[in-house]
């Protein structure tokens, strides 16, 4: 089983319509989330911790999670709101995101909220997106990070929202907690840009994430595909063109289908993830690409099944 820590919110998608008003979506959504949602349909054992507030869209995202096959066990439920995110999508795809999420229910997970023990068969925890950042939740995941670091697979995506953790160099104090737990860190191009203000590169970031512990580095660039950094070396694969309906949850479908082919051929530990070699890393670099193409061929963040990436011949653009 893989334990998935962070964030469950609405998206509620708009779109200018020409007229005195807006069409609107609202949808489940949230990075952690659309991971357990991932990894639930990619056949892997999966549960959430997060806060999930008693009102009507909570009752929405644990209804969804539980549909999925998401193990609810781990959920925190309490009176405060829902968080919303508002996305507008512009014509190449692209989403903007604003945030309504100020005292809000995923915010609000203490230390005391926490599990005493997790179950044995949990072989890995992920972390991500503004809840390593915002407080107490940020204190809370890190405390937890640091309390099994070691003992199981943890795997950070960063997924900078700078419109949410404010000041960056807070969130990048704050990060670095995550960092120093982490066994895996996947990252996209843009979230290495915002995250040192464009005064890394890829390799630079890469060699920082290492440094602080990590066994494998993966970020991805779009249609430029991605690149694997281990004590292998590096490996890139590079991506194809595709038919993007929008990028939205491509990079959580990424990360949801790298744990996943992990655990699939039973490599979902530290050690083993230190020992993969090139041909290893091109293989799950590979297998997460094709499940992204899934995803930015459809609208929103519309996770594949395995069956889908088995049946789909498409390269994927990642974000």
């Amino acid at each position: 089983m893989i334990l998935v820590c962070g964030e469950a919110l609405i998206d509620l998608f708009v779109r200018l319509t020409g007229g005195p008003e807006m069409s609107t979506h609202a949808v489940a959504g949230g990075s952690p989330f659309n991971v357990a949602v991932g990894l639930a349909r990619l056949g892997v054992r999966t549960a959430f911790l997060s806060g999930i507030s008693r009102d009507h869209f909570g009752a929405f995202l644990a209804d969804r999670l539980a549909r999925e096959g998401v193990d609810g066990r781990f959920l925190v439920r309490t009176d405060r709101p829902s968080p919303i995110s508002i996305v507008a999508t512009a014509d190449d795809g692209q989403p903007n995101y604003t945030f309504h999420g100020e005292g809000a229910a995923d915010r609000s997970l203490l230390l005391a909220h926490l599990p005493g023990t997790l179950p044995d068969d949990i072989q890995a925890l992920t972390f991500g997106s503004y809840s390593m950042a915002v407080e107490p939740v940020g204190t809370t995941f890190a405390a937890l990070a640091q309390r099994e670091h070691g003992r199981r697979v943890i795997s950070v995506d960063p997924n900078v929202r700078s419109t949410v953790v404010g000041d960056m160099k807070s969130w990048a104090v704050a990060a670095e907690r995550f960092y120093r737990t982490a066994t895996m860190i996947k990252a996209s191009d843009e979230d290495v840009r915002l995250a040192w203000g464009g005064r890394f590169s890829i390799a630079d970031a890469a060699a920082y994430w290492q440094k602080c512990g990590a066994r494998l580095v993966v970020v991805t660039e779009g249609a430029k595909g991605a690149t694997a950094f281990s004590a292998a070396g590096s490996v890139s694969v590079p991506g194809r063109s595709v038919a993007v309906r929008d990028t939205v949850g491509a990079g959580d479908t990424f990360h949801a289908a790298l744990l996943a082919q992990l655990a699939k051929t039973g490599r979902l530990h530290p050690d083993a993830i230190a020992a993969l070699d090139q041909a290893a890393i091109r293989e799950l670099l590979t297998y997460g690409m094709a499940a992204a193409a899934v995803t930015v061929s459809r609208d929103g963040a519309d996770l594949p099944t395995t069956a889908d990436i088995d049946g789909s011949t498409q390269p994927c653009l990642t974000e």
